[in-house]
């Protein structure tokens, strides 16, 4: 692709411009595809760059309309948008688009969820050490429940716990979620909570269900943030949890070193992960 204004720099304070996002989705393709393409996406827009006007979309409009970017009517006669291929994904950085975050399910079933996603969002006061116990804790619960379960960096504060399931009517999988989160909250109420009221999180940890409704998504595994340093949310193996591995670890700046020393892609074999959800009593 051609781009205009290929200099302009979308993250002032490290100075990244927009041929350096491209050049960076461009190379990290390979391992992103598997999680974007063919999925709702909704968008943080940024034309400006991080520090000017930015907005959430989802639908096409000014600035998305492009062959390169799909259309799909579902069965409410919304308009939701994807992308196919490396072009799509180029098409969104042309145009602004500095987070890109995405459905739990794919345009070919898009009533039924096939990613849960736990975000595990640390109020004030926490430690990252009880992050990282709290996304190790969830792990096993899952495990018990025979449902393997993998992590990634958010670019934020927090974690992400992803669940692979075979498809699961949305409400299906929001009250399983939601159940999940219950059972922690009510087991260390010091510890967790459930709710995101503010006020009651300090020192704890939100864990948050309501990503896994219709409709609600979550910032796509390699996606950027638009946040100062131009972190990256990146998956990472269960082993890696730990001091060293700090939230915002990962940034368009070093994530080319991480590729690099790579052996094997964290998140290789999700797509291959057949699980049902269990009914909860």
């Amino acid at each position: 692709m051609k781009f205009t204004h290929p200099d302009r720099i979308y993250w002032t304070d490290v100075e990244v411009t927009k041929q350096q996002l491209a050049d960076y989705y461009s190379s990290v393709w390979d391992l992103m595809a598997p999680h974007v393409v063919n999925r709702p996406l909704a968008l943080v827009r940024c034309p400006a760059g991080v520090g000017g006007q930015c907005f959430f979309q989802k639908h096409a409009a000014a600035g998305l309309v492009s062959d390169r970017i799909k259309r799909h009517k579902d069965s409410k006669g919304e308009e939701l948008i994807y992308i196919e291929d490396l072009d799509g994904l180029l098409t969104l950085v042309q145009a602004g688009t500095l987070e890109i975050h995405v459905w739990g399910s794919t345009i070919d079933d898009v009533e039924q969820a096939n990613r849960i996603v736990f975000d595990l969002d640390p109020g004030d006061g926490v430690k990252w050490a009880d992050v990282n116990r709290a996304a190790r804790e969830l792990r096993e619960r899952l495990g018990e429940l025979e449902l393997k379960s993998f992590v990634k960096t958010t670019g934020g504060k927090g974690l992400h716990v992803v669940l692979p399931t075979d498809g699961t009517p949305w409400d299906d999988a929001k009250d399983f979620a939601h159940a999940m989160v219950l059972t922690m909250a009510a087991d260390a109420p010091g510890k967790y909570v459930s709710k995101m009221t503010k006020s009651l999180r300090t020192g704890k940890i939100f864990i948050d269900y309501l990503r896994n409704g219709r409709g609600a998504t979550a910032i796509v595994a390699y996606s950027t943030r638009a946040r100062p340093g131009a972190p990256v949310s990146v998956p990472v193996d269960w082993d890696e949890l730990g001091p060293r591995l700090t939230p915002n670890r990962f940034t368009l700046l070093n994530i080319d070193r991480r590729l690099g020393a790579l052996k094997q892609d964290p998140w290789a074999d999700m797509g291959t992960v057949q699980q049902s959800l269990p009914k909860l009593k």
